[in-house]
């Protein structure tokens, strides 16, 4: 499998995640399970059943985050020294060259991609069409409504 590009801050959200699965959550499931086997037959025993489905859905995230994080080749941005490029990671504020609309995006991994935090996935339209502009120059988005020129204002390594 390929390496997957994820940021220092993704990468550490997935560990606490899977951290608190493996310490917290699967132990508590366990025990449920446990009391709900002492209550009788099986067959008619909604705690239990309710207690391995939810088991089962924590045992697959928690394969899901292993294999994330074992594929994850996580990319430090402030440790880049900055060229004014957009790259993965860097925080990017451009212009809307129709509107003179300012916008700003992060751009990161796709489990990390949030638009209502302004965190778009490396592999969206936006972010395709800004990487390796450098500030100054624009960039054309293919969008639902057509073609979107921005202007790359500035490029942060945050």
């Amino acid at each position: 499998m390929s390496r997957v590009p994820m940021t220092v801050a993704g990468e550490t959200k997935l560990r606490e995640e899977l951290e608190y699965l493996k310490t917290e959550k699967r132990p508590r499931i366990i025990k449920d399970i446990a009391t709900a086997r002492e209550h009788g037959d099986l067959k008619e025993n909604a705690e239990y059943h309710a207690a391995r489905e939810e088991q089962s859905f924590a045992e697959g995230r928690i394969q899901e985050l292993e294999s994330k994080l074992s594929n994850a080749q996580v990319i430090d941005v402030t440790e880049i020294p900055y060229s004014g490029k957009v790259i993965f990671g860097t925080t990017v504020h451009m212009i809307n060259c129709d509107t003179d609309e300012e916008v700003c995006y992060k751009i990161v991994g796709d489990d990390e991609a949030d638009i209502k935090q302004l965190k778009i996935s490396v592999n969206s339209p936006i972010a395709r069409g800004l990487i390796g502009k450098l500030e100054g120059e624009v960039a054309s988005i293919q969008t639902p409504k057509g073609i979107v020129e921005f202007e790359v204002d500035k490029v942060e390594h945050l």
